[in-house]
């Protein structure tokens, strides 16, 4: 049995998206440029043909990467949930580094789906670990490469 990997239901839409648009769109077009490039001939000096092969490799496997993660995924909806102080998957949560007063917010999603740019931490990283479970208030430490950080948080939202 394989194991259910959580994922917020952005990040669900986002990778059918990609998906279709590699089904409908990438396949089609790498499929002409394999036809074009067998038109010139010799396959075996044909630099167009090879390209076009390992970018219909590509792409195949990023079809099958997309499939696979969606298969094995749990979509969580967090705005479905009933609302509430607590930390958990899927929720926005702000806080404030106690020692430098610096505000953060970040929002807790998959592995696939993080990108700390744009404030989404997976649910496996230290931090997410540490507020996972907490409500607004608590105060939570957070072992990080630079030692120890503690943060209070300040609100959680689930968007």
């Amino acid at each position: 049995m394989t194991q259910r990997v959580p994922m917020t239901a952005t990040g669900a839409a986002r990778l059918r998206v990609e998906l279709q648009a590699l089904k409908t769109e990438a396949r089609p077009r790498i499929t002409a440029a394999i036809a074009e490039a067998r038109a010139h001939g010799d396959l075996k000096e044909n630099a167009e043909y090879h390209a076009a092969r390992e970018q219909q490799s590509f792409t195949e496997g990023r079809i099958a990467e997309i499939e696979s993660k969606l298969a094995q995924a749990q979509i969580i909806d967090v705005t479905t949930l009933a609302a509430s102080d607590k930390v958990v998957f899927g929720s926005t949560v702000s806080l404030v580094e106690e020692e430098s007063g610096e505000e953060r917010r970040y929002q807790i999603v998959g592995e696939d789906e993080a990108d700390i740019k744009d404030g989404k931490i997976s649910f496996g990283s230290p931090i997410a670990r540490a507020l996972i479970g907490k409500c607004v208030g608590d105060v939570v430490d957070v072992q990080t490469p630079g030692g120890v950080k503690t943060y209070e948080i300040m609100d959680v939202q689930y968007l």
